[in-house]
């Protein structure tokens, strides 16, 4: 099935570029000039990924990106000029899933799209059966949920993607350097924090199963199976 993306970026020569690197790999492509006009395109059309400019008349993309994800888990890209480590930490904090600083590289923005995709796709084409079930926390692999108890619990991709990482590592101590390269790939080159407000968001979502995942001071952190809630 070909993939949609959504661009949206005020700069109307960068806008068009953009799109046409997408469609000349067989993507299609639709296009808005600010936020407001992006959140009116994401709510008539599903999207694969989402392309997002920060800085925007109108709504900017940090306001964006919070209205996207109060509905949707769809993969976001951030673009900005911005390259300040607390600039990236936030985008990571609102759920962007990759950052791509201005001037873009657009071989690199389509290489991180479509590592971002076949991470995806690996994940709805999981053939194998495979659940992890830890106390009373359970992840489908193939229906990419997790659920403690009776309730479903929505999770951003990397923070999906790291949560599945410490649980097949149950009991092995994962630094934030594995853990950075795991699932944000070598070429991040932000601070290793972004790891750190993605586990607090995560156990503040597991709730009372929240002991599964363990500091382990100045290392980084190992999910426990033992520490389940009784």
């Amino acid at each position: 099935m070909t993939k949609r993306v959504l661009v949206i970026d005020d700069e109307e020569i960068m806008r068009s570029i953009i799109a046409g690197v997408y469609e000349d790999e067989g993507f299609e492509v639709d296009q808005a000039s600010d936020g407001k006009e992006g959140l009116i395109f994401f709510e008539e059309n599903e999207y694969d990924l989402v392309v997002l400019d920060v800085m925007m008349p109108v709504m900017d993309g940090w306001s964006v990106c919070r209205r996207i994800r109060e509905k949707s888990n769809v993969l976001i890209i951030m673009l900005t000029s911005r390259d300040e480590d607390d600039d990236q930490l936030l985008g990571y904090e609102l759920g962007v899933d990759e950052y791509v600083t201005k001037p873009v590289n657009f071989k690199v923005l389509l290489a991180k799209s479509m590592r971002l995709l076949k991470r995806i796709k690996v994940k709805e084409g999981d053939e194998d059966g495979s659940m992890i079930i830890k106390s009373k926390m359970v992840i489908d692999k193939i229906a990419y949920t997790v659920k403690v108890g009776e309730r479903t619990i929505d999770f951003a991709p990397k923070e999906y993607d790291l949560l599945v990482y410490l649980a097949e590592n149950d009991g092995r101590v994962l630094t934030r350097e594995q853990i950075l390269n795991t699932i944000w790939g070598y070429d991040y080159y932000g601070d290793d924090r972004v790891v750190d407000t993605h586990i607090k968001k995560i156990r503040k979502k597991l709730g009372e199963e929240a002991g599964l995942i363990q500091t382990v001071i100045r290392t980084g952190y190992k999910f426990d199976s033992s520490k389940a809630a009784v």
